[in-house]
């Protein structure tokens, strides 16, 4: 706590209308822990649309005005749909994963959603990760041009031991929905990546900013939205997140969406758009209760 005293920087002094920088970090953290706890035994129904650049082909013969103009870009999209849920890997406890398994593909139905929620649970409740390693992966087989992963746990960026990683200053108001919010930016400071950006097989690490959402008369938080930017091979990369959160009947914060971009320069590389609903806890419906 003394280190996060010396680091965080708080523009807002206290007692400014709407309340303390350091307040609205409370609020963050406290549901960030209750997160946390709660999200391994939260399942629910996600669905992805995404919409991913195409491979320009070597050779089609273009005639006429088309053959003076660059090539449009051309953009292939998907839906899938599946139970989702949140859980960790032996090898690393302390990280929180996205896991899922899909009910259908394109509109194309490959088990009943009480089918993939069972298997979706006795995939958890597994020791085995290699098992669990199945499920992580299993997006890739459906096509998909790197699919964002982990953002519905976004909110775990902003725990308490995380914070002096951040710089924080209040930026403004806004809205989400019909939610009045104040909105504080953050800024990582170097050395302390917290984002992995998968390029094939290789994981790069990267520092990232954004904004919080915070509603205004309580605190609760509302969206978080993050960019980061790097270079490669002389072209800017731009990641951009925004995961907008709900209170659950539950009492624990859920993703209610998450899109993700990434840009090269202006050219849109892909889009994933996927919304969340029907949320439950294991141990609140006897469908999907543990034995």
């Amino acid at each position: 706590m003394e280190a996060l005293a010396a680091v965080l920087v708080l523009s807002l002094a206290a007692g400014q209308a709407g309340g303390s920088v350091e307040a609205w970090l409370d609020r963050l953290c406290e549901e960030a822990e209750v997160f946390r706890h709660a999200a391994p035994k939260l399942i629910g129904r996600e669905t992805l649309r995404q919409r991913a650049l195409q491979p320009r082909p070597r050779f089609r013969p273009r005639i006429g005005k088309e053959a003076t103009e660059p090539p449009k870009p051309e953009y292939r999209t998907r839906e899938i749909v599946s139970e989702y849920t949140f859980g960790t890997l032996r090898e690393s406890p302390g990280v929180l994963h996205e896991f899922r398994q899909v009910v259908s593909v394109d509109g194309r139905q490959l088990r009943t959603a009480e089918q993939a929620r069972r298997k979706l649970v006795s995939g958890m409740r597994s020791a085995d990760d290699h098992l669990k390693r199945r499920l992580l992966e299993q997006f890739e087989r459906y096509g998909l041009r790197g699919a964002a992963a982990d953002f519905g746990p976004l909110i775990l960026l902003f725990t308490r031991r995380r914070l002096a990683g951040y710089s924080f200053q209040q930026s403004g108001r806004g809205r989400v929905g019909a939610e009045a919010a104040v909105v504080i930016s953050f800024r990582e400071t170097p050395g302390a990546e917290s984002l992995t950006i998968f390029e094939g097989s290789r994981a790069v690490r990267v520092p990232v900013e954004g904004h919080l959402w915070l509603r205004e008369n309580d605190g609760l938080p509302l969206r978080i939205a993050l960019e980061s930017r790097r270079q490669q091979d002389g072209a800017t990369v731009l990641d951009q997140a925004t995961v907008d959160y709900v209170m659950s009947p539950h009492g624990v914060l859920v993703p209610a969406s998450v899109v993700r971009r990434r840009l090269i320069g202006d050219l849109l590389v892909v889009e994933d758009v996927f919304q969340y609903s029907s949320f439950r806890m294991f141990a609140a419906d006897a469908e999907i209760k543990f034995p």
